[in-house]
């Protein structure tokens, strides 16, 4: 049985919401943190969720609801009362100081005196022990970071705010530094909340997902879950890439759901159906990339029974080292993507071949029609 004292830190938002004059950048939402998680606020630019992050350090006044760290309502709190700490993307380090008297700075505000064991076990967290008389520009952009995560952590607060903190730093530095936070997280065991839009550092680093779109939360969950069963077409393609089928259910039998689609027939799992499902209706039919197997239309009696099956042409194909890409247009579907790792490679499947694109039923899934097919697809903006 948990106890009152289990949930100590947990982070829970009620009813809270924000708006400036018109515009809401928050809809009221409900969201409980969990103590001792690792939890991601991840979603496009303007979809609210740096508002939320801000609205938990008291940085934001809600125009509703309540925000409670444990057993304490800190909603009406200035943030130096809350026991929170943010982390920016511009680490907001003193040029002037070292880094040993960057991390001490909240402790001597204080009026810690003896503040080098504290700073010293801080530093070994974050694995600069032996930078601690530089000064910060003699550091690189991943230690910078790590100083600002040790200045914040080094106050124990119960909940440690991160935005967008990787957002400066190179893909290399980002991946390394992903880990490194994970690390330093799991061993402090503090509650972090981080925003971001890079949906792979929101996988690799949290327990739990919580996907924001237009300010309000589309999906929340472990990362595996919400990318095998997305609730919703938004959160498909935001999390990595979505093939899209419009089908017709032939017919509702048992454990599964079977359809029609340019003339071929297709299996979906019941379970893995968010709509609701009659015979004559229809479903969008939903399938990741690397899921699927191509195959050149003159080897298509080889295909084991019982896998989903569609013809197709290759429009295009690009080799990417560990996988090549294509494009495959279909009667059901145009630019179906196939992602086929590079073990044989059969080099028939160029553009022109015909064939068929084959899967296990039991990797697909099935969204209500009415969606939009193109709801959390990332374009590429062109200058104006």
């Amino acid at each position: 049985m948990t106890t009152a004292q289990e949930h100590g830190g947990d982070v829970r938002l009620t009813g809270i919401s924000k708006t400036y004059g018109s515009f809401t950048a928050v809809h009221p939402l409900d969201l409980t943190v969990p103590q001792g998680s690792f939890f991601a606020l991840l979603g496009a630019s303007g979809c609210g969720k740096t508002t939320t992050l801000r609205m938990i350090a008291g940085l934001e006044e809600p125009s509703s609801g309540t925000v409670r760290l444990g057993e304490q309502d800190v909603t009406a709190l200035p943030p130096y009362k809350r026991p929170v700490n943010t982390v920016f993307q511009s680490y907001a380090l003193f040029p002037h100081l070292d880094i040993f008297e960057n991390v001490a700075f909240g402790l001597r505000r204080r009026g810690i005196k003896s503040v080098k064991k504290q700073v010293g076990e801080m530093l070994d967290l974050v694995q600069l022990g032996e930078q601690a008389r530089k000064k910060p520009h003699q550091l690189s952009g991943g230690q910078q970071q790590r100083v600002a995560v040790a200045r914040a952590l080094i106050n124990h607060p119960k909940v440690l705010l991160l935005d967008e903190p990787l957002g400066a730093l190179d893909l290399k530095l980002r991946r390394q530094m992903q880990l490194e936070l994970k690390r330093i997280q799991t061993e402090v065991g503090i509650t972090f909340v981080h925003v971001t839009h890079d949906q792979e550092e929101a996988m690799t680093m949290a327990d739990t997902v919580a996907v924001m779109n237009g300010g309000r939360v589309e999906q929340q969950g472990a990362p595996a879950d919400l990318y095998e069963n997305p609730g919703t077409t938004f959160v498909a393609n935001f999390l990595g890439t979505s093939n899209f089928i419009e089908a017709e259910v032939a017919e509702v039998s048992g454990e599964d759901v079977f359809l029609k689609a340019g003339g071929g027939k297709l299996t979906l799992p019941k379970a893995r159906c968010t709509a609701s499902v009659s015979a004559g209706g229809t479903v969008l039919v939903g399938v990741r990339p690397e899921k699927i197997s191509l195959t050149h239309a003159d080897d298509a009696g080889a295909i084991p029974d019982g896998r989903n099956r569609i013809t197709g042409r290759i429009a295009d194909s690009s080799f990417i080292g560990v996988s090549t890409q294509y494009v495959v247009d279909s009667p059901v579907c145009d630019a179906f993507e196939v992602y086929a790792q590079n073990i044989e490679r059969d080099t028939r499947l160029a553009p022109g071949a015909e064939v068929v694109l084959h899967w296990n039923p039991a990797h697909t899934f099935g969204l209500d029609a009415d969606q939009d097919v193109e709801a959390g697809v990332e374009k590429v903006e062109e200058d104006a």
